[in-house]
């Protein structure tokens, strides 16, 4: 809202106080009339485009809702885009952009080594950070106050696999493969820690490949000789297709397991449908079988089609962003106003499009069940998953409370 004064006469006392108000008030009076700056954050090019894009769409659909009823704080919100093309580095750029653009908060990074990277940034600028889709436990053991997860953790996620292959497939000798990133090699080694753990089963070999490689039968033969009941991949859908293609070309038929990065019809495609079909995959519950997305559905397929991975998770991050800004009412975008916003996060149950979202002292969600998918042609999760419902979601393993920090 832009003020408007009668003109004064220089030197009168109605001037002097009509310039004291100006000074004090102008920079809220001027909050009003500018747009409150949100951004989301991935690879917006190359070859996971196509998960950004997912992020971008969740959090565009929770923006344009908030617009057609007024905004936030009587100010419009206004999205920016930052394209981290899955780069540490550049992840570090875009961060330093946001900030200097003048974010009031983050949705992203898509991929955990580009959240941890620019985590650093957002917390000197004390700007509230929700990834929908890091599960690196690394990002939140960081002990910043302002970064918070709309999905669960490696570990919890690695447990809940560890539990279905002992228990359910019965198998007992499992390699492990990861792609030597921060988030796929964490998985790998969270879910070698989980089977230890659990006593059920051997750990028989335990090998990294590099990420883009096109050809995996080195470490694949390698792994044939160990005799593996099963295959644990830590990693993305472009790698593990591969792997398990030229696996099954090798004529290794254990079965084949991973998280939540590689839950996406190209997986199936890069595999092929033969090679996919059977395997097994963690990730949150199917949205199409919780009651309270189905309104959330139904608009996000209408206006942009299929449902991505991540769009719901990036939808709701939005609404608690948004919802805690409302809350904290900052008077500006500076760091001491904007981490108000960060301790209201701390402190609110919000009612997400997959239920009830709460925040340890960590950033991690407090309840965040994992489920196991299986592949197959029709699945109801973007017609190749279907969640197995006979097994159970896995608890949340308890997590010692970290002090959130801000970096002075």
């Amino acid at each position: 809202m832009r003020s408007v004064l009668p003109p004064l006469r220089d030197g009168s006392k109605s001037a002097r106080w009509a310039l004291a108000i100006l000074l004090t008030f102008g920079a809220n009076f001027a909050q009003g009339a500018e747009v409150i700056k949100i951004g989301v954050a991935g690879p917006m090019s190359g070859e996971l485009a196509k998960m950004g894009h997912n992020l971008r769409t969740g959090v565009e659909m929770a923006i344009a809702e908030w617009n057609t009823t007024g905004g936030v704080l009587g100010s419009k919100i206004e999205l920016l885009v930052g394209d981290d093309q899955l780069d540490p580095l550049q992840a570090k750029r875009v961060a330093q952009k946001m900030v200097k653009e003048g974010v009031w908060g983050i949705i992203g990074h898509l991929n955990s080594s580009s959240s941890i990277s620019a985590s650093t940034v957002y917390n000197e600028a004390g700007i509230p950070q929700i990834t929908p889709s890091s599960t690196d436990p690394r990002l939140t053991e960081q002990g910043f106050g302002n970064v918070f997860r709309t999905c669960g953790r490696d570990d919890q996620q690695a447990a809940v696999a560890a539990d279905f292959i002992s228990n359910h497939l019965k198998a007992r000798r499992v390699a492990v493969i990861h792609d030597k990133t921060p988030y796929g090699q964490g998985l790998g080694e969270a879910f070698k820690r989980a089977v230890s753990k659990r006593g059920k089963g051997l750990v028989v070999a335990y090998e990294g490949i590099t990420q883009g490689d096109q050809d995996y039968t080195a470490v694949l033969n390698k792994i044939k000789t160990t005799r593996p009941q099963a295959i644990y991949f830590g990693g993305i859908y472009p790698d593990g297709g591969l792997v398990l293609r030229q696996a099954r070309e090798l004529g290794i038929k254990a079965f084949f397991v991973s998280g939540d990065g590689v839950i996406d019809p190209e997986f199936v495609k890069i595999a092929g449908e033969e090679a996919a079909l059977g395997s097994y995959l963690t990730f949150s519950p199917d949205p199409a079988l919780v009651p309270s997305a189905s309104a959330f559905i139904e608009k996000y397929k209408k206006k942009y089609g299929g449902l991505g991975p991540y769009s719901i998770s990036a939808y709701d991050a939005t609404n608690v962003l948004l919802h805690a800004i409302q809350l904290a009412k900052p008077k500006d975008n500076t760091k001491k106003e904007l981490i108000k916003v960060s301790k209201a996060i701390h402190a609110m149950t919000h009612e997400g499009t997959l239920g009830r979202l709460r925040w340890d002292r960590k950033g991690d969600l407090v309840d965040s069940p994992y489920v196991v998918y299986i592949t197959k042609k029709g699945g109801r999760f973007e017609g190749w998953f279907e969640q197995i419902t006979d097994f159970p979601p896995g608890p949340r393993p308890p997590a010692k409370g970290i002090k959130g920090t801000f970096k002075k």
